[in-house]
């Protein structure tokens, strides 16, 4: 049967156990219960009052932990602090500002298997691919130049020389 539904037979044995009383299969029962998880799974698990509180809380510097805790014992409803994170960077993916309030950043992790992506200058060619000409310093117009950035990227430096012209 399983082969036949392009199902693991793990997940039909799992299907039958949950469904069935008397050992016995219940369809309607089982569409029925289906139906009222997918609503269940689609209504907001907080009601906005508590998210107006978890922003104003956020609002005032506090981590996710403390919001926690705090509505924990202040309503004895709880938010999780990995559901306010969840939260915030939904508001972050928005346009939303809740992401500022954090006292860390999110972590950026590296993706192995690729190389890093930023400062990278696309279709750069090799100071090896030069002419020959450039090299011999024979002609007037071939310039080369040079960056120093500064420290934090706070500033930067450019030079330019003319090949020629310029004295070594």
């Amino acid at each position: 049967m399983a082969a036949f539904l392009g199902r693991h037979k793990s997940t039909i044995g799992r299907e039958i156990e949950r469904n069935q009383a008397m050992g016995e299969y219940q369809p309607e029962q089982a569409h029925r219960l289906t139906l009222a998880r997918r609503r269940a799974k689609l209504r907001p698990r907080f009601c906005g009052s508590v998210w107006t509180k978890v922003e104003l809380l956020l609002q005032l510097d506090w981590s996710p932990q403390q919001i926690s805790g705090r509505l924990k014992e202040e309503q004895g409803s709880s938010v999780s602090h990995e559901h306010t994170y969840q939260y915030i960077y939904a508001d972050k993916r928005a346009g939303g500002q809740l992401h500022r309030h954090l006292r860390a950043q999110k972590k950026r992790w590296k993706r192995y298997g690729s190389y890093d992506r930023r400062g990278r200058i696309p279709n750069k060619v090799s100071i090896d691919k030069r002419p020959a000409i450039v090299e011999k310093r024979s002609r007037i117009g071939d310039w080369e130049g040079d960056t120093v950035i500064g420290k934090n990227h706070k500033g930067a430096l450019v030079t330019l020389g003319e090949r020629k012209s310029c004295t070594r």
